[in-house]
Parts: structure tokens; C-alpha cells; sequence
């Protein structure tokens, strides 16, 4: 009895698990008649099973063509049977994918995060007065608060106005400026400060709790 104990390990691999190892079966099996009509008959019937199987998706576009697919898929691309759709082919299965390009514009400086240039695009398309003016410095007290959070150091305001140069292509240009940015102590000031009370505010919280 236990010499004829069947293990997952040692059986035919499940190419699609969700339908399980009997439906694999009946695949297989589909493979083996050689009278094209009963195939199809056959198919047709291991097409229903699988919508069955898949209530969840009805509702998607293409229900039918994806049942298909995985027909073929499950079948090695063996099955020869009349379907309603364009059959896939192995090639195009197995084929890789393109890579991704990283969503990373200026990699060089990561510690400013994408969000900074969308930000300088922004003050680009501004008319030149008070408001840009003010727009730019809140851009380069970020920057410089992203810096220190990122290298927790001091930093000298022209390092800043040198990134924000390149970061805009030159078209923001602050190097001549005389206006400094805040202090690095202030900007790291406010952060321990905000943290310092988020953390109080748990300790109270759990302190106040009521225990049953």
C-alpha cells in the first residue's frame, strides 16, 4: 500500500495549478483521440469545466479567448482543434518581455526623489516675479531638507543652487543669489521636533488605555 503512494513531486507538472491535476488529465487525454470531431466535442466540454471553475471571471472582456489560451497553454500547444480565436503559439508565449526602464529621471541625485522635477517643471511654466521667486526658494529649502535626510550633514547653500541649476537644464539659476536658504539645524530641528511628538503621542495613548 505504501509502494503505491503517489507524490506532487513525482507527478506531471500543472502548467496552469488553478484547475488542478484531473483537468490536466482530461487535456491529456484530448491529445490521444485521433477522430478530429470527438476532439473537438471534447474541447468544447473542458471549456465549460474551466468556466465553471472560474465564475469570477465572467465578467472580464474576452472571457471565452482567455478560456482558450489556457487550453493551449495546458496542452503544450499539442491540441489540435478547431477554436473561435486565433491559437497562440509556443514562440509567443515563451517570448521576454521588454525590460522596464526605471522610472528614475535624474539617478544621480535619488536622495531629491522624482517628485522634485516635476516640481521644477512647474516653476519653469511661471511668469518671472514674486511669486516664481518664492516658488524657487521653496524648491531649494526641499532640496536642501531631502539632502540633509539623506546624508544627515550639513550642506552649503551653493551645493544646492549648483543641483537646482543642472536639475532644471539651466534654466533655474540661483548661484549669483544672496538670499540664503534655512539653516541645516533648523531644517533638522523641525524634523526631530515632529517626531519627537508623534512618538509622545503613542506613549500617552497606550498609557490611557483601558485594560479588561
Amino acid at each position: 500500500m505504501i509502494n503505491s503512494l503517489e507524490y506532487n513531486t513525482e507527478r506531471e507538472h500543472l502548467i496552469i495549478p488553478e484547475y488542478g491535476r484531473h483537468m490536466q488529465k482530461m487535456i491529456n487525454h484530448a491529445k490521444t483521440i485521433e477522430d478530429r470531431e470527438e476532439r473537438n466535442k471534447l474541447a468544447k466540454a473542458i471549456i465549460s469545466v474551466m468556466g465553471n471553475m472560474q465564475p469570477h471571471l465572467r465578467d472580464v472582456p474576452d472571457f471565452q479567448h482567455k478560456l482558450w489560451d489556457q487550453l493551449f497553454i495546458m496542452a503544450n500547444f499539442e491540441l489540435d482543434v478547431d477554436s473561435p480565436y486565433e491559437k497562440p503559439t509556443k514562440e509567443l508565449f515563451e517570448e521576454k518581455p521588454e525590460p522596464l526602464e526605471y522610472p528614475q529621471n535624474f539617478p544621480k541625485y535619488r536622495f531629491y526623489g522624482n517628485n522634485i522635477k516635476t516640481m521644477i517643471d512647474v516653476a519653469n511654466t511661471w511668469e518671472a516675479g514674486e511669486l516664481k521667486e518664492a516658488l524657487l526658494y521653496t524648491i531649494a529649502n526641499h532640496m536642501k531638507k531631502c539632502f540633509l535626510n539623506w546624508n544627515k550633514d550639513t550642506v552649503e547653500d551653493m551645493v544646492i543652487y549648483d543641483h537646482l541649476f543642472e536639475l532644471s537644464e539651466g534654466k533655474i539659476d540661483l548661484r549669483n543669489s544672496e538670499e540664503n536658504l534655512s539653516e541645516s539645524l533648523s531644517l533638522m530641528r523641525t524634523k526631530t521636533k515632529y517626531s519627537g511628538k508623534k512618538s509622545h503621542h503613542k506613549k500617552g495613548q497606550n498609557r490611557q488605555r483601558k485594560r479588561y
